[in-house]
């Protein structure tokens, strides 16, 4: 009788291992296979939660098909204490062993609602948006300029949230002057600026921020990128350029950038003034002028007038020859790619041609024509707007 209870047993035991080993596999093929996500959702992780709240949530979304398979399989994977507040992007049939890493890997957000701040020439302006994770786009909720309009509530509620997320835009051909004038009206920020970095020295591009981040770190990071670019483009210039030094080509990419707003073409504008400086032509261009005006402390904001033109101020290149001293904006890298490898052309004048862009010339005579041309554009729009 013993002999059969213990050949019972042992056959048990074996049916059990084999069921249990059964459904590891199946658990195991839960966890790893593609989950029952059709369209993708924004997981939000709140601060202070547990997993255990975060796996019933995926699972009520549709993300995952099972909690609690769920949380055996991070507790096995030792990541059950990672979990990292946010919002991230979960894609349509993402398993549970990439949510789980999605949730634990850390680092930005990858979705929900986002707050740029963008620093143009003219503004500083907030765009609040969010990102709809089923179309994978961005959509404007509202957009506003601080310290000069109402602050939003929406923007109020959105920034008291831990998930939202911060970057700061910075636009070609802005002042350094305006840029730490901009970080300082941003609420996000803290910490003074005492000086303004130097013209030219800090790069435009896209910086994530975080509140509480320091003014001084993000112009150090800004700082850190210029130079990082003005390197590579001095590095792959032309043998040839009429420049020693790196500060000059910074100097030179400043004037092409202010000069045009068309990226095809700051290569024949960087040709100009290359061609003239080889000449010994003084740049006689404007926004050398205008920065000796205003030393890049805010927009002009009218026509420039004959007595300033001819006024001698260190960056007025009608009178100068070559160079001003400094550069007059922060140049971003295609300006300074353009600078440093410009096109080969004969030209030596430019004029607006009307559509936004220029009409370059090698002549004088051709050059006067082109300009004849423009004064009929400005005469025939500014009766427009008179009669309009």
């Amino acid at each position: 009788m013993w002999r059969s209870i213990a050949s019972n047993a042992i056959t048990f035991l074996i049916v059990a291992l084999f069921l249990l080993g059964g459904m590891i596999m199946w658990g195991r093929g839960q966890y790893e296979g593609p989950g029952p996500l059709s369209e993708a959702i924004c997981a939000q992780v709140e601060r202070g939660t547990n997993f255990r709240r975060v796996s019933e949530r995926l699972e009520s979304e549709g993300a995952v098909s099972n909690a609690k398979i769920f949380r055996v399989g991070a507790d096995y994977a030792g990541k059950t204490g990672d979990l990292k507040a946010g919002s991230y992007l979960i894609e349509p049939g993402a398993s549970m062993e990439e949510i789980v890493d999605v949730v634990t890997r850390g680092g930005a957000s990858t979705c929900g609602t986002e707050v740029v701040y963008r620093i143009g020439v003219n503004r500083l302006s907030a765009l609040v948006r969010e990102l709809d994770p089923i179309t994978n786009r961005f959509e404007d909720l509202l957009s506003f300029q601080p310290g000069v309009e109402e602050t939003p509530a929406l923007y109020t509620e959105v920034k008291d949230s831990q998930d939202t997320r911060y970057r700061i835009a910075l636009a070609e051909g802005v002042t350094s002057w305006q840029i730490v004038t901009a970080l300082r009206g941003m609420d996000v920020l803290r910490g003074a600026v005492e000086d303004v970095p130097s013209e030219g020295a800090l790069a435009p591009d896209s910086y994530e921020v975080r509140p509480g981040d320091t003014r001084a770190d993000v112009l150090a990071q800004m700082t850190a990128q210029q130079e990082e670019w003005v390197a590579a483009a001095w590095a792959a210039r032309d043998p040839d350029l009429p420049l020693t030094s790196p500060e000059e080509l910074l100097t030179l990419a400043s004037i092409v950038e202010k000069e045009t707003g068309v990226a095809d073409e700051r290569e024949q504008v960087a040709s100009v003034f290359v061609n003239r400086l080889n000449r010994g032509m003084r740049l006689q261009t404007d926004p050398t002028v205008i920065y000796g005006i205003t030393k890049g402390q805010g927009v002009l904001g009218r026509g420039l007038r004959r007595s300033e033109l001819r006024a001698a101020t260190p960056w007025n290149t009608y009178v100068i020859l070559g160079l001003p001293p400094t550069p007059i904006a922060n140049p971003g890298r295609a300006s300074l790619m353009a600078a440093a490898q410009p096109a080969e052309t004969p030209f030596v004048f430019f004029v607006a041609d009307g559509t936004g862009g220029h009409a370059f010339a090698e002549t004088l005579d051709e050059h006067n024509r082109n300009v004849a041309k423009w004064r009929v554009i400005e005469a025939e729009r500014a009766a427009t707007t008179d009669g309009g």
